[in-house]
């Protein structure tokens, strides 16, 4: 499933192309699992409404629009499979397309899913957006500390919990913890102040880097283009079982925490 750099990467990319453009006409496929709004609300609200923005909340794709002077808000969360791309009308469209927005300038925004668990949505009148947790880019140390504090989950389960962080998953919190030197099955709550600040900063920097290699392909994700990133290559612990650590050459583990493989060095994380 993309992660908040993928989406980051997705929401910037369709942003640049598309935002100051009028979508003309909404078409939907016949399946209705991407559709948690009725398709008739989503074609209403879309349809001659001008994109303000495109930008991430958590792992949601959010289009601020602007119709009759009104605002509103269309979502997109991308699933496991789920691509956002931007293409020209004459191209041909993709199978497993589930929606296009046909633009002011004879392109069109498409939403491509073959295994259907992506969602569009319209955000209901005078109400935002806003995720189901803090933004890990933004929040500050005392705040990130305060999250943890007296959990008895392993670090790495609350790391994914989106209610407390939106956004982050398996690849960037085994990632993070792997530079701040912490084994993923310590207890949230018993971790100290400066093992904490340590994941603060990594977690940051992680997503930050990431981000500016475009998310990582390790599966289906593409960008707004169609090209895929580059932060794979960058990995140190996720998806290197059996490979040497990349600081001290013990081999990687792969364990299960909370349900969700992970993967740590056991000599630089402790």
């Amino acid at each position: 499933m993309p992660e908040l750099p993928e989406v980051e990467t997705v929401a910037n990319g369709v942003h640049e192309r598309v935002h100051g453009r009028r979508i003309q006409h909404v078409t939907l496929g016949t399946k209705p699992e991407p559709l948690k709004s009725p398709a008739a609300l989503i074609e209403e609200t879309l349809t001659g409404a001008r994109i303000e923005r495109v930008h991430r909340v958590g792992k949601t794709i959010v289009f601020d629009l602007l119709r009759d002077k009104k605002p509103a808000q269309f979502t997109v969360h991308l699933g496991m499979t789920g691509r956002l791309l931007v293409s020209k009308g004459e191209v041909e469209v993709p199978p497993h397309t589930h929606a296009i927005l046909a633009l002011d300038d004879e392109r069109e925004i498409r939403f491509v899913d073959p295994r259907r668990f992506g969602r569009l949505a319209v955000i209901a009148p005078q109400t935002t957006y806003a995720g189901t947790g803090q933004e890990p880019l933004t929040i500050g140390l005392e705040d990130f500390i305060a999250l943890f504090r007296s959990r008895k989950t392993p670090i790495k389960a609350a790391l994914l919990n989106q209610s407390l962080l939106h956004g982050v998953g398996n690849i960037y919190a085994d990632e993070s913890l792997f530079r701040a030197g912490i084994r993923p099955k310590r207890q949230a709550g018993r971790l100290t102040r400066a093992e904490l600040a340590r994941l603060h900063t990594a977690l940051k920097d992680v997503l930050k880097h990431a981000i500016q290699l475009g998310g990582s392909s390790v599966s289906d994700y593409v960008d707004a283009d169609g090209v895929r990133g580059f932060f794979q290559l960058e990995h140190k612990v996720y998806m290197r079982t059996g490979q040497p650590c990349l600081v001290c050459e013990t081999p990687i583990k792969k364990i299960t925490v909370g349900g969700r493989s992970t993967h740590f060095c056991p000599v630089c994380q402790i």
